[in-house]
């Protein structure tokens, strides 16, 4: 029996590979499917099964193409309806694989269709869970994302009867595999590792504690923030196809000259840069959106860009592949083509460059007290900023930038100091409101983790004055 969690850190997703005797099963694979067919290939093995724990919203899975390509069937959980061929398992239902064996368990609650995958050894004993986004280490599946006419308060109490009829009766040593880590927007605070034990979950997860339905009902739905913008459609691209990788690849792979990219920027299109943000800021294409590869990516495409625009691309040489790939991942399929030779090129051939002034922290400061016209505003998430920030500086959180009525109320007579928290989020703001025709722009280098170091610096704690 051989097992591999497969994590991409900028999704905090875990896709499972699971082998036993040359036959393999993958568990909620990402949509560039390559990485499955050549690991089973180099271990000489051939995948029998693709299993999807629900309905993703926060990727777009790879279970079409990984069918498509290798012959498996997709297998879901019962109540699963899509638009493509699939083998709804019904509860408890075993699939062999090898020596051992894989027991669906339907549970509802993060969504209805919701089920783990228990792996049996070749004595039959429990060995590991793919919990999905039903348990994860230190947390359960937020159950607001797809109630459609079931209440969050519903599909919680669904949640509650899942977890103590299914999770919590296997042994402690049973190893739990999530289907996310830290940093998933499917969860409310997911624990800092991977995986974790069934008798560790039982020990430390609030969710698992002793307590009444009423109790987990309204501890699981208390406190959620707002999700991204691109869960729904991405958990409908899920359940009704996409086109394949393949041809979205041929599309974005485009090789755009000067004239072409030019031309194709008078359109309405979204001119996307996804260089870092230290070359970002030195100077860029007018118009441009900074979300750099370097930081989560895909979520904030999916938060600050509408995903049925066209998007042209300004990259890294080498690195054009890969942002269509990661944008690709999020269901931006509509990219047209990327500039030929990069920022360079254009830089080369002397057209119109904007850029962003970065500021030290101290000189932020320093700023403080001199300029009449200086405004700071925090993008920060509500909670950072509460945990401490600039006396007066406004907070203005990064996915409210996208709303018009925000936007309105910055004046453009104003020095805007924009700041996060070490600045990947700060100049995607910048860039944002750069293509808005703010221009009196600075962007602090290192954001608050550099701002809370500053001698004298004003901080106080609280929440923003409304």
């Amino acid at each position: 029996m051989y097992i591999q969690q497969l994590y991409t850190a900028c999704l905090s997703e875990a896709a499972y590979y699971i082998e036993s005797k040359g036959e393999a099963a993958i568990i909620d694979p990402l949509r560039d499917t390559e990485v499955y067919i050549a690991l089973a290939k180099e271990r000489g093995a051939t995948i029998k099964y693709i299993f999807e724990t629900h309905f993703h919203a926060d990727f777009v899975s790879g279970h079409l193409d990984l069918s498509e390509k290798t012959g498996a069937p997709i297998i879901y959980g019962p109540e699963a309806v899509t638009s493509f061929k699939i083998i709804n398992a019904i509860h408890n239902q075993i699939f062999t694989l090898g020596e051992i064996s894989i027991q669906a368990l339907h549970t509802p609650g993060h969504t209805l269709e919701s089920t783990c995958y228990l792996l049996l050894d070749a004595a039959k004993t429990p060995h590991a869970i793919f919990t999905g986004d039903t348990l994860f280490v230190g947390d359960v599946g937020r159950p607001d994302l797809f109630g459609g006419l079931h209440t969050k308060e519903d599909l919680a109490t669904l949640m509650y009867h899942s977890l103590q009829e299914n999770i919590m009766p296997l042994p402690d040593a049973v190893i739990v595999y999530p289907a996310h880590g830290p940093g998933s927007s499917c969860g409310k605070n997911l624990g800092p590792n991977t995986f974790s034990t069934i008798g560790e979950q039982k020990a430390s997860n609030y969710a698992l504690q002793p307590q009444t339905v009423e109790m987990f009902v309204q501890e699981v739905t208390h406190g959620l923030n707002t999700p991204p913008p691109y869960f729904a459609l991405n958990a409908k691209i899920n359940k009704t196809g996409y086109d394949s990788l393949d041809s979205v690849m041929q599309q974005g792979m485009t090789a755009l000259s000067i004239e072409a990219f030019t031309e194709a920027s008078q359109q309405d299109v979204i001119i996307l840069d996804t260089r870092p943000a230290t070359l970002f800021t030195q100077g860029f294409v007018p118009n441009s959106i900074f979300v750099g590869l370097e930081g989560r990516f895909a979520e904030w495409v999916g938060t600050v860009l509408p995903i049925t625009k066209p998007i042209i691309l300004v990259a890294e040489i080498g690195k054009e592949q890969e942002s269509i790939t990661r944008l690709a991942r999020v269901g931006y399929d509509n990219v047209q083509g990327y500039l030929q030779g990069g920022f360079e090129a254009w830089q080369a051939n002397k057209q119109k460059v904007d850029m962003i002034i970065n500021v030290e922290a101290d000189e932020l400061v320093m700023d403080l007290n001199y300029d009449e016209k200086m405004r700071v505003i925090d993008v920060r998430k509500p909670g950072e900023y509460e945990n401490g920030h600039l006396k007066d500086a406004e907070l203005m959180p990064l996915n409210t930038l996208t709303e018009p009525l925000n936007i309105a109320f910055i004046d453009d007579e104003e020095n805007l100091y924009l700041h996060c928290a070490g600045g990947y989020r700060s100049v995607i703001a910048a860039s944002m409101l750069k293509a808005q025709g703010y221009h009196s722009i600075r962007n602090v280098l290192g954001g608050w983790g550099a701002i809370s170091k500053v001698e004298n610096a004003p901080i106080e704690k609280g929440k923003a004055v409304a």
